[in-house]
């Protein structure tokens, strides 16, 4: 995980979506009252209090020092214990979980900390939980983001001219497949949650704001990248943008 997340917590919190309700039902009818979490990357909180709102008690690593203090202030009072630290330098001490949670945030994890250090943080018989917002190809963007690309090919001149295509709604995340190939869990299983995400002009320029590639621009040549943006969606688009997401919940069992 890296650090441009840290820069504006209340911009990112104000940009980025929620997660489905039903997913956490489905992950907490597998875990025990009160159950014990570790979640890699926090963000803002945004999984977080789902969890903390179902009575769990949750260890989260926070490497981004204002984001940090951002959850303890958010939470203050709650059952959680925030440490600002990579989930790759958290030290345990033999400690084990009812589940590991990771919510948009594993794939910044190191390969081998994913594959040895998640599963070996959670008692036999409890859940890796691995969430992942998904950008899909959809009618329902009415054509946004094929037509906002010349945008992009301008202000990001080194990136690929065209993108990878977007998956469909019945993707499968990339990290199902390691969870399925790692030999201390059992087969995962796949939920997937149609959630489309509709933001004004305004909105939706927090949003990019809280990307990595904006936050790594210089200032003027961010805010010109943003009012190109913000002129083509209020004449091109009406003043709003819809995103396609499908937010896919990965759940794998420890084996006992």
């Amino acid at each position: 995980m890296t650090s441009w997340f840290d820069e504006s917590p209340e911009t990112y919190d104000r940009a980025r979506p929620s997660y489905p309700e039903p997913l956490w039902d489905e992950l907490f009818r597998r875990l025990p009252p009160a159950p014990s979490i570790v979640e890699i990357g926090p963000g803002t909180g945004k999984a977080t209090a789902a969890l903390l709102k179902r009575g769990a008690h949750v260890v989260a690593c926070e490497p981004g020092e204002n984001l940090a203090n951002y959850l303890r202030t958010r939470f203050a009072g709650a059952a959680l214990d925030v440490r600002t630290t990579s989930f790759e330098a958290a030290r345990f001490e033999g400690a084990q979980f009812d589940a590991l949670v990771a919510a948009t945030s594993f794939h910044w994890v190191d390969p081998l900390a994913r594959a040895e250090k998640a599963p070996s943080l959670v008692k036999p018989g409890g859940y890796l939980a691995i969430v992942a917002t998904n950008q899909v190809q959809d009618a329902v963007d009415r054509g946004y983001f094929a037509a906002s690309q010349p945008i992009y090919n301008k202000h990001f001149p080194g990136d690929p001219p065209d993108p990878p295509q977007a998956p469909g709604r019945d993707l499968v995340p990339p990290e199902f497949a390691e969870l399925r190939a790692n030999p201390t869990l059992d087969e995962p299983e796949l939920f997937r949650y149609d959630w489309d995400q509709r933001y004004t002009t305004e909105q939706y320029l927090d949003l990019v704001r809280s990307y990595s590639n904006t936050a790594q621009m210089a200032l003027p040549a961010r805010a010109a990248f943003l009012e190109d943006l913000a002129v083509f969606i209020d004449r091109e688009f009406e003043g709003y943008v819809i995103r396609p997401l499908v937010i896919t919940l990965s759940l794998a069992r420890r084996r006992v």
